[in-house]
């Protein structure tokens, strides 16, 4: 079994910054695609960043040019550094990767909360 374990989140005022963490545990052989989602209240869960194994990265328009994802293979850990928080980024956040390959099982965070004040 594989886990994906969150870390950090939390309350911030808007302008501030915020780091996501997310590392996966278990048994695989390799993570293909890492990514955050969020999900507000009463709102569909929304993409808000993707990286693939070759570290190429796509983010929402929404978070263009706040939000960077990255990971560390070594670690099987992706990361989201939140920068210039809106108010409207309050969501709970979650992570996701796909492990494996033929067959690849996808496989998610516990969620984190992330609020941002005016």
């Amino acid at each position: 079994q594989v886990q994906l374990v969150q870390s950090g989140g939390g309350l911030v005022q808007a302008g501030e910054s915020l780091r996501l963490s997310c590392a996966a545990s278990g048994k695989f052989f390799s993570i293909d695609a890492m990514a955050w989602y969020r999900q507000a209240p009463e709102k569909q869960r929304e993409l808000v960043a993707v990286i693939t194994s070759g570290g190429s990265t796509n983010y929402a328009d929404s978070v263009k040019g706040r939000f960077t994802i990255s990971r560390d293979n070594a670690k099987s850990t992706v990361y989201l550094q939140m920068n210039s928080l809106k108010p409207e980024d309050t969501a709970v956040y979650y992570c996701s990767m796909v492990v494996g390959f033929l067959p690849q099982y996808t496989y998610w965070g516990q969620g984190t909360q992330v609020t941002v004040t005016s």
